[in-house]
């Protein structure tokens, strides 16, 4: 898989319920402790460590004596409402052995989405690997109701989180544990595939969801997760959380899995979290002309590109920019709202500033303010 190098600056490590259960709410405390270990010796090498971990429901699950993940949102966050606490019991005592402090970090997408926020659970962060303490990172089942309700709503499971804490810290390795070995080819050889250069429709194809009675998602949504952090300049592992020493092995090069190769050149901080941490308001309809000047040279999105737009937003807004065919080639702040582009769609600088006359920029995305997709 990979060669031997230095040991990353930063680390992410999601670990999936199934890893640290062994059925419905009965914690699997040899594996914990396990994995704490291995934690613990890579913060000792010198690595910052940041753990994203799944299983607040399926802990509350267990101790409300239920067998089957309830379908109705209140019931589900009540289960997290009581899992919670039990999940932080647990990690805090498999660290004390080694002396480490953990720090509860619960998150909604509403803290990654407004500018902010971002920069607040950021520094948070930054402060809590400062004071030597380990992050142990979930979303906020208790009270984001879209997210636990359906993915899509916010981050939709803890593998998207994961990619978007990597990309938010600039993580250097996002490592995603779970009971699967890594990615299977299941209509071809029916081995793991070790590496993966780029998400293609092949690659998708090999992907599965998950019958899990506590977990949510499955391989789909690991692969969206590497998808957006790879996106971020940061190398994804998919791998089985039953290995021994699983950590050090794939940062060493030698763990079995599959590694997803990140983009050679990571977008920078702003426009990252204009690209993945934003729920776009509305979208901008350009032209074939427009895609070029976009995608190609870099430059900023012009009323003359422009053919429409869809949705309600306001100057400010995020926005997805879509070519002639619907696709979605990148998002960005409009300048303008919703209801000023149709009288915008196709017009030239003069033409604008006509409309405009008190406005100095007239662009209607700023190529500061937008990022490739």
């Amino acid at each position: 898989m990979l060669t031997p190098r230095k040991r990353p600056a930063r680390v992410i490590v999601k670990l999936g319920t199934g890893v640290l259960t062994s059925g419905v709410g009965r914690l699997d405390t040899a594996r914990i402790a396990s994995m704490c270990a291995q934690i613990a010796a890579l913060r000792a090498s010198g690595t910052e460590v940041f753990v994203v971990s799944s299983g607040a429901v399926g802990l509350g699950m267990g101790r409300l004596a239920l067998t089957r993940r309830p379908s109705e949102t209140a019931r589900k966050q009540a289960c997290a409402a009581v899992g919670q606490s039990l999940l932080m019991e647990t990690w805090q005592a498999g660290f004390a052995p080694h002396g480490i402090t953990v720090a509860q970090v619960l998150l909604t997408h509403e803290d990654l989405r407004a500018r902010a926020r971002y920069l607040g659970v950021r520094e948070t962060l930054a402060q809590v690997i400062g004071y030597g303490a380990v992050p142990i990172i979930n979303e906020n089942d208790t009270v984001s109701a879209a997210e636990i309700d359906k993915p899509g709503g916010g981050f939709g499971d803890n593998d998207t989180l994961s990619a978007m804490v990597a990309s938010l810290v600039r993580a250097e390795f996002l490592l995603i544990l779970s009971t699967a070995p890594g990615l299977v080819d299941m209509g071809g050889t029916g081995r793991v595939v070790p590496v993966v250069e780029r998400i293609t429709p092949e690659i998708e194809a090999m992907a599965g969801g998950t019958t899990s009675a506590t977990a949510v998602g499955g391989m789909v949504s690991k692969l969206s997760a590497a998808r957006l952090a790879t996106k971020s300049g940061c190398g994804v592992f998919i791998a089985s959380g039953a290995e021994p020493d699983i950590i050090p092995r794939l940062l060493a090069g030698t763990g079995p899995g599959t590694f997803f190769v990140p983009s050679g050149l990571p977008l920078e901080a702003r426009k990252s979290w204009l690209a993945y941490f934003q729920r776009p308001s509305g979208t901008i309809s350009i032209n074939a002309c427009a895609v070029p000047v976009l995608r190609d040279e870099g430059r900023s999105l012009l009323a003359v590109g422009v053919t429409g737009s869809s949705g309600e937003f306001a100057a400010g807004d995020i926005v997805d920019i879509a070519g002639p065919d619907g696709a979605v080639i990148a998002r960005g702040k409009a300048s303008f709202g919703s209801d000023e582009i149709s009288a915008l769609a196709g017009k030239k600088g003069e033409q604008v500033r006509a409309l405009h006359p008190g406005r100095k920029r007239i662009e209607v995305v700023h190529r500061s303010h937008l990022a490739l997709l």
